[in-house]
């Protein structure tokens, strides 16, 4: 039995492993070529400051706006005697590039694109409207691309939840708001966290989408990275950011596992 358990651990050591050598050389490359100097003079800049706290809080109302929108169609899938089909439907974009679904709102949001068209043939407008290239316009991007993995991830765990609980709630009296707000949201809010969680961490690092939509002007810190590397061939620089978007990441994503540990230890201790 060890040596099975050990095979099925293997993968995951993998991964593990070639996490902390990648980790590891992005240390050693920044620390090697600029040291601790280099990260002062990143913090210190003004632009890096703004790229920085724009990553922060476009990642975090993505994150919020995934929650809000795929709690509830999440519930809709888990009560839905049709629950296969219109999971296909939910997972459906994951069938298209990045690329492509981004620029099919590139088409949408444009100032000769769909919307701006539609409101100018009705009457509603007399100029376009400049969504394009705007925080928006990425947040709608971003929201589209992971709205999927919060479904999924809540999904699984309305999935598992004992619905005589809810049952139980209801014959003591309870209407359906308070069965919802006293048994299923708090034994999902683990699935809820965990969405949460990878939907921050994709987003904090997300680059395509930011990049198309988001234009150079309002810049986050991966489309930061990837122009250092392809535009300005400034490595070291770009190695300092990497480590900065990690260290930003597991910044953000820590309360959130702590936070998760607790309930799942509560709920187990109930």
């Amino acid at each position: 039995m060890s040596g099975r358990r050990l095979l099925l651990f293997a993968p995951m050591g993998l991964l593990i492993a070639a996490f902390t050598l990648s980790v590891a050389g992005l240390l050693w490359s920044s620390l090697s070529h600029g040291g601790p100097a280099l990260y002062a003079e990143l913090l210190m800049d003004a632009g890096i400051q703004r790229v920085l706290w724009r990553t922060v809080w476009i990642a975090v109302v993505t994150t919020a706006i995934s929650a809000l929108l795929g709690y509830p169609l999440a519930l809709f899938l888990a009560r839905s005697p049709n629950r296969n089909l219109w999971l296909i439907l939910v997972i459906s974009p994951w069938l298209v590039s990045i690329v492509v679904r981004t620029f099919g709102w590139m088409v949408l949001l444009g100032n000769r694109g769909v919307i701006n068209n539609a409101l100018r043939n009705w009457g509603l407008l007399d100029a376009p409207i400049r969504m394009l290239f705007t925080p928006t316009a990425v947040l709608i991007g971003l929201v589209h691309v992971f709205l999927p993995f919060m479904v999924i991830a809540i999904l699984s765990s309305l999935l598992m939840q004992d619905r005589k609980l809810e049952e139980a709630g209801r014959i003591l009296g309870g209407t359906r708001w308070q069965t919802f707000t006293r048994v299923t949201l708090p034994l999902s809010m683990p699935g809820v966290i965990g969405g949460c969680s990878l939907v921050l961490l994709m987003a904090t690092g997300a680059i395509v989408t930011p990049l198309l939509l988001g234009g150079l002007r309002d810049r986050m810190l991966g489309t930061q990275i990837y122009s250092e590397i392809f535009q300005i061939y400034n490595f070291d620089r770009a190695t300092a950011m990497a480590v900065l978007l990690l260290v930003t990441a597991l910044v953000l994503v820590a309360p959130l596992r702590l936070l998760e540990a607790r309930i799942r230890h509560r709920l187990e201790g109930v």
